[in-house]
């Protein structure tokens, strides 16, 4: 990574040295970060059901179905052709190739896993809509904002290795008939720090002034209430009050 030089208006202004800016993300982390939420203390306490899981499965399964999608329109704004092969990276971890399969399809494996049928999920068939309208947001961000807000949007895989590593180690203890659809996650372990550490430092490769570092800061944040607004859906239709919307997945025997 090449160290930008600071002039002296620059350090004025109060430009964040690159370890500075990786505290404030981390940051925004600690605070906002989705392994806080009470569904997923619930998941890592083993006190969610069999039914519950399935509707966690079933839901994350159109966050990461777009997750290609979303790189695609980040692809596709990049000007720099090394900026594009490194970025390309990501869409063939989650499509899969020729070579290897994806994330989608081991997620699928995993929902698979929990007693979900694979067409189904891929349809969508009881997707909470509210999920959609989050994980569509998520999509608007990374088109309609700058590219350097949407390359910072990314970055909840600064920590994500950590609260993967977490779930890996509890499913196994808790939900032991899940353990042969954890593949995603394993792939994962490997991926996100990677992505990360390019991610970061084309923040602060390109964000010149104060302003833009804050830009990218908040779009990282804007990302955690994306993540939590999902499981924020997931709780109130699965747990408390427990009042799926009309067309939602409904969990058997309940």
């Amino acid at each position: 990574m090449s160290v930008r030089p600071l002039d002296a208006s620059a350090a004025d202004a109060g430009l964040l040295s690159f370890d500075g800016l990786r505290a404030q993300l981390r940051g925004v982390g600690e605070e906002r970060y989705h392994h806080q939420h009470p569904f997923h203390l619930m998941m890592h306490e083993g006190r969610l059901n069999r039914g519950q899981l399935q509707a966690w499965a079933l839901n994350r399964y159109y966050y990461q179905s777009i997750i290609p999608i979303k790189d695609s329109i980040i692809l596709s704004r990049g000007l720099d052709p090394a900026f594009r092969r490194a970025w390309r990276k990501r869409v063939v971890d989650h499509d899969g190739d020729a070579h290897s399969d994806g994330g989608i399809k081991r997620w699928l494996k995993l929902a698979e896993a929990t007693g979900l049928d694979a067409e189904q999920v891929r349809a969508g068939t009881g997707t909470l809509p509210a999920t959609r309208f989050a994980v569509n947001e998520y999509l608007n961000i990374v088109r309609s904002r700058s590219l350097l807000e949407a390359v910072a949007s990314s970055l909840t895989e600064l920590f994500s290795r950590d609260l993967i590593s977490l779930r890996m180690e509890k499913m196994r203890q808790h939900y032991p008939w899940l353990s042969g659809g954890l593949d995603y996650f394993e792939a994962r372990l490997t991926q996100a720090p990677e992505d990360a550490k390019f991610a970061i430092n084309y923040v602060y490769e390109n964000a010149k002034t104060r302003a833009e570092q804050e830009l990218a800061i908040q779009a990282l944040r804007d990302k955690c209430d994306i993540l939590w607004a999902q499981l924020d859906a997931l709780y109130f239709a699965y747990v408390q009050p427990g009042w799926p919307p009309p067309g939602a997945f409904l969990i058997e025997g309940a």
